[in-house]
């Protein structure tokens, strides 16, 4: 028995012994299989000397898209000395989320301070993430958001490196921030303006991936200001409504282009409102109707862009076009008579002209839910908005095409 209860203390000696050497083999097998990849990651050229660090930043609200020291800051990472980087500590949700990759200078005071005058120089990459789905990133720290690429390429990702694409080469038709503007380049300004939202609005509308569409609403007017485009945000609102109703954002959207908030739109009648004219009499609106076309021009006897216009572009039309059916209503935003009826004269603005007088209180464009000039709107035989906003030669254009 005791031989017996030897041999038996030996076996379990052993058995013990090789367990214990095979313990930190168990211990790393089942790190190897547990350890996941971090959610983000990658590599950043630096210039030398250089340690940035990136911060995450997730908006909160369709208005915090992109938006200037806004969005919550979820997590940080030190770009090493080699370039690398990685989130450890962020975990991502399981449905996809849209992010702000941000690169920072140390020492840094706002993690979620936006550099968006140039996009050759934006310090940020709106991205999407969800988990499961870890992200790597690569990208030059000089010129972030131009140079990043992401791996893997998911739709939504792809459709964003699109986006950014569309933009950088729209940005050559936009006014330069440090450019000066005066009243004579006011106009060019705002067709360079608007040739710079046209491909951002034309993506919005096409894309399957409504983060990339939500992205190109925000950088249409990083000001949250769609006075000229209200046709484009009430169409993102319709689209996005119908795919994703349930989604905040797409209330947050729909809430800004609620009936109401924008201005008149194409496709809409214009308002039947009764205008003091300038000699006197008092008229609705529908009774000055051309018939073929009529072009409602707001503008002011101080507004240097709309003189220009006036005898530029206005005159000669009228001139031309006035019995081929085309109606022109001017509306002025003066509180002077004497400076509203000189700018008539002397401008050869011999169409009918209208003012209630009151300077910037003007029930007209209170009816009409504008607050900027110079506008117009083009309206049909029955006062039907068919374009707004045409100036220069795109006016010219329109007008001969649809009376002609």
């Amino acid at each position: 028995m005791p031989h017996f209860c030897g041999k038996i203390t030996a076996m379990r000696v052993f058995r013990y012994a090789t367990l214990f050497l095979m313990m930190p083999l168990l211990f790393s097998a089942s790190r190897c299989q547990t350890q996941t990849p971090p959610a983000l990651s990658g590599h950043i050229s630096l210039r030398p000397g250089r340690r940035p660090v990136l911060y995450l930043v997730q908006p909160r609200s369709f208005e915090e898209i992109a938006s200037n020291y806004a969005g919550l800051v979820v997590d940080s990472a030190v770009v090493q000395a080699d370039g690398s980087f990685a989130f450890n500590r962020f975990e991502p949700p399981a449905a996809p989320v849209l992010l702000e990759l941000v690169i920072q200078p140390v020492p840094g005071r706002f993690p979620n301070k936006l550099i968006d005058d140039d996009p050759e120089k934006s310090n940020y990459l709106p991205l999407v993430v969800q988990k499961g789905m870890p992200l790597r990133v690569k990208a030059e720290a000089e010129h972030f958001q131009a140079t990043a690429m992401t791996e893997p390429f998911s739709a939504d990702n792809q459709a964003l490196r699109q986006l950014r694409d569309i933009r950088r080469q729209a940005f050559g038709h936009s006014p330069a921030a440090d450019e000066h503007v005066d009243e004579g380049t006011l106009m060019e300004q705002a067709t360079r303006l608007a040739q710079f939202r046209a491909p951002l609005m034309a993506f919005a509308d096409t894309t399957a991936s409504m983060w990339a569409a939500l992205v190109a609403v925000r950088w249409v007017s990083p000001e949250n200001d769609y006075e000229r485009v209200p046709e484009f945000l009430s169409g993102q609102c319709i689209r996005w409504r119908e795919r994703y109703p349930e989604h905040p954002f797409t209330a947050q959207l729909c809430r800004r282009a609620a009936p109401g908030k924008l201005p008149v739109m194409i496709g809409d009648t214009i308002p039947d409102v009764p205008l003091p004219m300038s000699d006197g009499d008092t008229l609705r609106l529908h009774t000055l109707l051309g018939a073929r076309l009529t072009l409602i021009d707001l503008w002011a006897s101080w507004c240097a862009p709309c003189r220009r216009e006036n005898r530029e572009v206005l005159a000669p039309l009228w001139a031309e076009y006035r019995d081929a059916g085309l109606a022109i209503v001017g509306y002025a935003l003066d509180s002077s008579p004497e400076a509203w009826q000189a700018a008539i004269r002397k401008d050869g603005a011999s169409w009918a002209q209208a003012s209630h007088l009151g300077g910037d209180e003007s029930p007209f464009l209170e009816a009409l839910r504008v607050t900027t000039i110079p506008a117009n709107f083009l309206l049909d035989a029955d006062g039907k908005i068919v374009a707004r906003n045409l100036h220069g030669q795109a006016l010219k254009d329109f007008v001969r095409v649809f009376v002609q």
